[in-house]
């Protein structure tokens, strides 16, 4: 049993195991699509202005109550404030929910980068490839067991040797690579059947440049409550994670500085990643092809590389080595929240705490891999969708208790233990906390009406009040 609570060796380490945390799939993955979705630039300015100032008071919140209490996300609320010991559960059930179905999708990924690395990337452009591989029943299981296996090995590792160190590594690689796609994107040029140049710059401006002509009121709302939702994915918010790496700050790091640095970093990979892949997918599928939603990564990209001839297969290669880095530090994080836990409330070791942990993620993880075959099945949520095992997790956690997790936060920090205790925590080394006023409007008042409104859009209540009234927004 571990008697001595460890720590990041320094504010680097724990920058980088925290931003490893933030970039993952929410940024290579959902960021783009939805940024396409939303108008390209419309979205980037509202998804800017929400992270400078409501993802930056969830995430200076969650950083300061895990390093003021040293616990883990399940312990450290009730250790804060007496009788608020239910929303570390809440907190620490998120990603318990999340690791499975997240491990499945990393085996989703591994596949797809096996595929280019051995050049069958031609196959993995073909109709039917994705369909064909997670509907089948050996493969995605083989694939996440593989995916679990190198994220339990970090965590196994401990804070400094398995998370601080493997963050050191992976992610200057990460950087590297999707500045390097994102470079190669924008220098593209296509010629298409219908005798149409499409350049990357082209690519790029559809991208950045806001497109107002023909925003409603409506679909102004839509982008504010989509990027929204992408905070909670970009920032690794109301998931216990914050908490768990703010326990393992050392009393004497700028906690502020930190903070701004994780923002910076997000943020920048998350618009590197719209650059990778926006203009790349215009280039070749022009703006339809922009309309893939969540299926942009899965089957329209793979599509663009073919197109790119043999030097797509070397790029798909890289690229999917960058989503599978990304995929991996996410993982890793969202397996401590849930180890930490572990280990602060039964008091076991990380080993044991670990093995549990594994053991439970690789049984639930196979159910969700077998929900696109044996047990199969269509419900429909309230979003309107219908989904499959995988899908109703991923609507429990991230739609349903992560607003929960965030508004209770609020709630505890700007009504219950007040601002002054966070803003106390952030400076009692003598550091100047910038957005200080700002900081305690948005956690009293601001952030905790928007995210009820984005939980009652998120469980379908808004859209059935509003229709009820005859209100159209």
């Amino acid at each position: 049993m571990e008697t001595k609570r460890n720590s990041f060796g320094g504010s680097l380490g724990f920058v980088l195991a925290a931003s490893g945390s933030a970039v993952g799939l929410g940024n290579i993955w959902r960021f783009p699509y939805l940024a396409a979705k939303d108008g390209g630039g419309l979205f980037l300015v509202v998804y800017l202005v929400l992270a400078l100032t409501f993802g930056f008071t969830l995430l200076v919140s969650e950083v300061a109550i895990g390093r003021k209490t040293k616990q883990s996300p399940l312990t450290a609320y009730g250790k804060l404030k007496k009788g608020w010991g239910w929303l570390g559960g809440f907190a620490c059930l998120v990603p318990f929910i999340i690791m499975p179905y997240y491990t499945a999708i990393g085996g989703w990924v591994l596949k797809y980068f096996v595929a280019f690395l051995t050049g069958d990337g031609a196959k993995a452009a073909e109709d039917g490839y994705f369909t064909g591989f997670i509907t089948s029943q050996a493969e995605p299981i083989i694939m996440m067991v593989i995916f679990l296996a190198l994220v339990a090995v970090i965590v196994f590792g401990g804070v400094n040797k398995g998370i601080e160190n493997s963050s050191k590594i992976i992610m200057p690689i990460l950087i590297v690579l999707v500045l390097g796609i994102a470079i190669y994107s924008v220098t593209l040029k296509n010629t298409g059947a219908d005798g149409v140049t499409r350049t990357g710059l082209q690519g790029l401006k559809v991208y950045v440049v806001p497109d107002l002509s023909g925003v409603t009121v409506k679909g102004f709302f839509t982008v504010v409550m989509d990027a929204m939702g992408q905070l909670f994915f970009s920032i690794s918010v109301a998931m216990g994670i914050m908490v768990a790496y703010g326990s393992y700050v050392k009393d004497d790091a700028n906690l502020i500085g930190s903070v701004n640095q994780i923002e910076i970093f997000d943020t920048v990979v998350a618009f590197l990643a719209g650059v990778m892949i926006i203009p790349a997918v215009f280039i070749f599928m022009g703006k339809e092809g922009m309309s893939a939603g969540p299926g942009l990564m899965f089957v329209s990209l793979p599509k663009v590389f073919l197109a790119m001839g043999k030097v797509g297969n070397v790029i798909g290669c890289l690229f999917f080595a960058m989503v599978l880095f990304a995929a991996l530090t996410s993982a890793v994080s969202v397996m401590e929240a849930v180890v930490s836990s572990f280990m602060d409330s039964v008091k076991i070791s990380r080993i044991k705490a670990t093995t549990v942990e594994t053991i439970l993620a690789l049984v639930i993880g196979i159910v969700v891999c077998l929900g696109y075959n044996k047990f199969y099945f269509e419900l429909k949520l309230p979003t309107g969708s219908k989904g499959q095992i995988l899908d109703i997790m991923d609507y429990a956690s991230n739609s349903v208790l992560m607003p929960i997790v965030a508004i209770a936060t609020c709630i505890l920090v700007g009504w219950v233990i007040k601002p002054k205790t966070v803003i106390e925590e952030t400076t009692k080394n003598g550091e100047k906390m910038g957005r200080r006023g700002l900081y305690v409007v948005m956690v009293k008042f601001v952030a905790p009406v928007l995210l009820f409104v984005l939980f009652l859009k998120s469980i379908g209540f808004l859209d059935w009040l509003l229709a009820k009234f005859g209100i159209t927004l």
